[in-house]
């Protein structure tokens, strides 16, 4: 093909794609292609270089990016093999804020096609050039090409260019007509494709698929559009640099055929990567970091590896970085404690590596993903950061060893470090550690990684609910607290008065105390022993929203204290609380639920048979054919909610919440809350 190349610096492309589209296999293949394996492994023997985990080998699928360098025709590239869960996304959006291409691998299955929406707008809200990869070609079965490509068509705001026409044999696809270059190939399972003669039922497709490429790419260039409309046909090398262009742009999206699995259209896949990809000086332009400033490199995964300690992946965007060499870093100067190109888990040490590397850097400490690292001040800005997604699913874990708590909070705080869309809560309420993160998959890795890690074996259950516990009554009581023994005794006696408060007031302390019947240095230990008891009220839950007043009372000269007030104010409390009849609070959450506008019934189904209220939906901003579904859930509800809303919706529907107020809760589910927090508190 007269396709002219100069040699390139090393360039970087992400893998990308929905679950099960198969990105992990066409990483195998590609490498297989470039020579830098000389057999394919496979999931099933727990071999694939871009699943070299614990974690990813006991599920068969990527848990993190893993960085695959290999050589092809005197070049170096770098494959980011990125997690296909959606659970896992920010992952893969920190991966694609470094990469300059991104590979999208999809199945040709029309249905799955919303599975990929999210992702094609995250590409296109970032300007990140991409090429679309039809994998396992070879199921496409009686499936057109055309009603794939349509159905992806409608969850891309970029146009979807078809640069290959499949060739049929009966039912399945043998091989594939190049679009520009006119040329045909057949597949050979492992193997380089065949050149052969167009075939004749391929040539009228062919030829409408031709013009609808040149129609595509017409619409970005008048002298193109002009010779369209004179008849004229282009020059092939003329195709070339306006697909390599409009590319470098995001202003399209080219698409090729292929199995992975066979190696099929994998080497023409390759050769476009080859060809069209911009260079790493392009894509440091696209996120603005300038020319003039040195040795410049950012950081988009940290890994903590079991005996090699700490690395940091990072793209080197300008200059040279070398072994041993001191970086300045947004949180402190870091010296680098070794530089290693990564094949998969495997490592390969260098002195330096100029711009486009890909490479890990040992023992940095003060790091976080998204900083910029630079051998000379000032610090270049770093680009904008994809904001970790705010948490939809939290367990509440313990160290099996209670000797190990301490433990487990360090190891925590390392898994965060690499994964920053984890997070920690401590709930003083409830008394529970929730480790909160985008789904039981993503906490169940989470929790893989902590025992295989560090030997950190972790018992988890459902979160408890915050439940609170208010009155509906007002009371008067008077309480006595007298204790004699050998020496001084204890004496204490007050009368209090307790009401409800409106909603949200909290607590509130008050005294009416006329004449010195309790004196002024004791009414604030009353005020604490009233608080004392505020935690845990008659119902066993957190007390709001009462005011308590202490209007009189006695004392005695010698054997009154603090203590003894103290002790008397707690006293009251639980002697009067039940006649205030205590009533359950449940918190209420405002929800705020995106889904493609195919689902949104199904969306407020949901929300209705989990007590919720729905408030409306609107179309969501800036997605096209997405819906935004408003409504109010109990909390107790929403523990398990994201995993029916995805089921409900090919995984790709999401939610976001804040704690909106407190609703009185009575009946069965109160009694059943307050049994369970009674058996808690019990252990």
């Amino acid at each position: 093909m007269p396709h002219s190349h100069n040699p390139s610096q090393p360039r970087c492309a992400a893998l990308v794609g929905p679950y099960l589209s198969g990105k992990t296999s066409l990483l195998e293949s590609l490498l297989f292609a470039t020579g830098t394996l000389s057999r394919k492994g496979s999931a099933r023997e727990g071999a694939l270089v871009g699943d070299g985990a614990p974690e990813a080998k006991a599920r068969q699928m990527s848990v993190e990016v893993s960085a695959a360098s290999t050589e092809h025709l005197g070049e170096r590239w770098t494959f980011l093999d990125c997690p296909g869960s959606v659970e896992l996304s920010y992952e893969t959006q920190c991966a694609l804020m470094v990469a300059d291409v991104a590979v999208v691998v999809v199945e040709p299955i029309p249905d799955k096609a919303p599975t990929v929406g999210p992702l094609l707008k995250y590409l296109d809200d970032n300007a990140i050039p991409h090429m679309v990869f039809i994998n396992k070609m070879d199921i496409l079965g009686e499936t057109r090409v055309r009603d794939v490509l349509q159905a992806l068509q409608t969850v891309s705001s970029r146009p979807l260019v078809l640069r290959q026409a499949p060739i049929r044999e009966e039912n399945s696809i043998s091989g594939y007509v190049d679009l520009v270059s006119e040329r045909a190939y057949h597949y050979n399972p492992h193997a380089p494709s065949d050149l052969i003669a167009v075939p004749a039922t391929a040539r009228e497709r062919k030829q409408s698929a031709r013009q609808e490429l040149l129609e595509a790419l017409a619409d970005f260039d008048d002298g193109l559009m002009e010779q369209l409309l004179e008849d004229v046909a282009p020059d092939k090398e003329e195709v070339y640099r306006q697909l390599t262009k409009d590319l470098a742009s995001d202003l399209i999206a080219p698409v090729f055929l292929g199995s992975a699995e066979n190696d099929g259209g994998v080497r023409r896949l390759l050769k476009a990567l080859r060809h069209e990809t911009p260079e790493v000086d392009q894509t440091a332009l696209r996120l603005d970091i300038p020319a003039e400033s040195g040795g410049v490199a950012q950081i988009f995964k940290i890994h903590h590896a079991a005996h090699a300690g700490k690395l940091a992946l990072v793209r080197v965007w300008r200059g040279v970085l070398a072994d041993g060499a001191t970086l300045v870093g947004e949180r402190g100067d870091e010296r680098i404690g070794g530089l290693y190109r990564m094949v998969g888990v495997q490592q390969q040490k260098l002195a330096q590596v100029g711009p486009g590397e890909v490479v890990a850097l040992g023992r940095l400490d003060k790091i976080a993903s998204g900083d910029m690292l630079c051998d000379k001040r000032p610090l270049p800005r770093s680009p904008l950061w994809p904001e970790p997604l705010q948490p939809v699913f939290g367990l509440a874990i313990a160290a099996e060893n209670r000797n190990d708590d301490v433990k487990l909070s360090g190891a925590v705080q390392r898994l965060i470090e690499e994964d920053p869309s984890l997070s920690l809560e401590h709930n003083h309420d409830t008394g529970d550690m929730v480790l909160w993160g985008q789904g039981d998959i993503h906490l169940q890795i989470a929790l893989d990684r902590l025992r295989n890690r560090y030997n950190l074996p972790v018992k988890h259950r459902s979160p408890q609910v915050p439940y609170k516990e208010t009155i509906r009554k007002s009371t008067a009581h008077h309480s006595r607290f007298k204790r004699q023994s050998g020496g001084h005794g204890q004496f204490a006696d007050i009368h209090i008065e307790i009401k409800p408060l409106p909603r949200g007031a909290g607590f509130q302390f008050t005294e009416t105390v006329v004449g010195g019947s309790v004196p002024r240095q004791f009414i604030p230990a009353v005020e604490v022993g009233v608080r004392e008891f505020l935690p845990q009220g008659t119902l066993g839950f957190p007390v709001v929203d009462i005011g308590v007043n202490l209007s009189s009372g006695q004392y005695h000269a010698v054997d009154s204290s603090e203590m003894a007030f103290k002790t008397v104010g707690r006293q009251a409390m639980v002697e009067a609380m039940p006649n205030c009849d205590p009533v359950l609070l449940e918190p209420i959450l405002a929800v705020t639920i995106a889904v493609p506008n195919e689902f949104t019934a199904r969306a407020q189904r949901l929300v209705s048979g989990r007590r919720g209220q729905i408030l409306g939906f609107d179309a969501r901003p800036g997605w096209k054919e997405w819906d935004v579904v408003n409504a109010t859930l109990p909390q107790s509800e929403i523990c398990d909610f994201i995993v029916e809303l995805r089921s409900l919706t090919l995984g790709v529907g999401t939610y976001v919440w804040s704690f909106e107020r407190l609703s009185e809760l009575t009946g069965r589910l109160a009694d059943k809350a307050v049994e369970q927090r009674r058996a808690f508190l019990a252990l």
